[in-house]
């Protein structure tokens, strides 16, 4: 198997401060349970969110005929573990296609979930699920 990509991030300041990649993108930080946090920091959720949405919809974008626009909306939820210690998060994504029956949609999320990287790295948790709600141009 060859790597096609590598790339790597850095956190030195745990959930509040500052996580980057090297020679690249610098993200301020900031827990959502911390009271105190920086209302400008991004947090784990937001980022687990933006990295599945982007795949997915990626991935999607791959499959569906060409032109046609497609979106993906994910939801994180950071909740208690259980059983525990600790938190977990619980995700939905949600593909919607432009001009799509219910059925083809479905197919679509189907491809697009066994295919997306980040869906494959996800797949294992029963607390992710994905949907196909109707497309909306908002």
């Amino acid at each position: 198997m060859s790597m096609r990509y590598r790339t790597e991030a850095i956190n030195r300041d745990g959930g509040d401060g500052i996580a980057q990649v090297p020679d690249g993108l610098s993200v301020k930080v900031a827990s959502p349970l911390n009271p105190h946090r920086d209302a400008d920091g991004t947090n784990p959720e937001q980022l687990l969110a933006l990295a599945w949405a982007t795949c997915l919809n990626a991935t999607a974008q791959v499959i569906v005929a060409r032109g046609t626009r497609s979106t993906v909306r994910v939801e994180v939820e950071l909740h208690d573990a259980d059983p525990g210690p600790g938190l977990e998060f619980h995700v939905d994504g949600y593909l919607s296609v432009e001009g799509a029956s219910a059925s083809e949609a479905e197919d679509v999320l189907a491809a697009a979930h066994a295919r997306c990287p980040v869906s494959k790295l996800l797949a294992e948790s029963a607390d992710v699920r994905v949907h196909t709600e109707a497309y909306s141009v908002s």
